[in-house]
């Protein structure tokens, strides 16, 4: 649904994005993840054949950016960071005004701009002015508008900032809902919490260039190391003198518990259990140390290795 090759765009002297190379099909959701300045918007930009590229080439839901640009437009919805909304209009007509530009027939855009309203809690706000709406009512807005056309792909940028927790989750849910077979989703987000949620891919950029990228269990690995376990073990044994079979090595340890990392959990775990229960030791759990999104994201970042010229590709 979306590729590209080296895609690049460059504004006289300064490059703004520098041979991004992606991959996403359809049912997946890829999250682009970068500090402000990093990149991002240009790519959507170029994405959406608003900017047209200084170099490489994209193609999205089948059609080139450069030579198809309208067929580009139809099949992409976007909903940027800012998102533009006209004040002065009630939410209903602000839909319906949209509708008509989508080509949409009258009972289809009726039916759909109902629906979205209702699914978003703006039912009851139709008639408002959307200048009169919070800024969380506006994104939700500014959501429906970018669904209503039911595009084969979704360019999010930020789609839950400035709305509070339970709003949130309902655009979380919502983006979690249009995931289907023949849909594709970029999810631009600052939030790590939300884009682990929600993605199945992670493309770091910085300096305009893809750093790391790769599934988030395939970024973990990479960047991360091995996975850790935790065992605990029940009061009064002496974790201080355990040792594990295998040359498996403690990597740390506490009152009732010890942490060591493996390559192999499904070939290491059961041996060292089994070793630990002939010992005598009585193991009360055993468990994965969850590694988070954000570790990954703070690796990469501070780490001087991942320049642009040393991208780390998984997967």
């Amino acid at each position: 649904m979306i590729f590209t090759e080296d895609l690049s765009k460059h504004f006289e002297e300064f490059i703004a994005v520098d041979g991004v190379n992606l991959n996403v099909g359809a049912g997946e959701v890829l999250a682009l993840l970068g500090p402000n300045g990093s990149g991002k918007t240009t790519t959507v930009r170029m994405l959406t054949s608003i900017l047209q590229p200084s170099r490489g080439r994209a193609w999205v839901a089948g059609y080139d950016v450069v030579e198809h640009p309208d067929k580009v437009r139809a099949s992409v919805g976007v909903l940027t960071e800012h998102h533009g909304l006209y004040g002065r209009m009630p939410a209903d007509e602000y839909l319906d005004f949209f509708g008509q530009l989508y080509g949409i027939d009258a009972s289809t855009r009726h039916r759909r701009a109902d629906r979205m309203l209702k699914e978003f809690g703006l039912e009851p706000f139709k008639n408002r002015r959307v200048g009169k709406f919070s800024k969380g009512m506006q994104q939700k807005l500014a959501l429906a508008r970018t669904l209503l056309h039911q595009p084969a792909v979704l360019l999010l940028d930020e789609p839950t900032s400035a709305m509070d927790p339970e709003s949130a989750r309902l655009v979380r849910d919502a983006i979690q809902e249009l995931r289907s077979s023949d849909r594709a989703i970029v999810l631009c987000t600052h939030n790590l919490a939300e884009a682990e949620k929600l993605a199945d891919k992670i493309a770091i950029i910085r300096y305009g260039t893809i750093i790391a990228q790769g599934t988030p269990d395939e970024l973990r690995q990479r960047l991360l190391g091995s996975a850790i376990f935790e065992l605990r073990f029940a009061g009064g044994q002496v974790v201080e003198q355990i040792k594990l079979p295998g040359g498996l090595l403690v990597t740390a340890r506490g009152e009732n518990w010890l942490r060591y990392r493996t390559a192999h959990p499904e070939d290491d775990n059961p041996v060292i259990l089994q070793y630990l229960l002939n010992n005598g030791l009585k193991v009360i759990g055993l468990e994965e140390v969850p590694r988070s999104l954000e570790q990954i994201y703070l690796q990469v970042m501070k780490d001087p290795k991942f320049m642009a010229s040393e991208a780390v590709y998984v997967g």
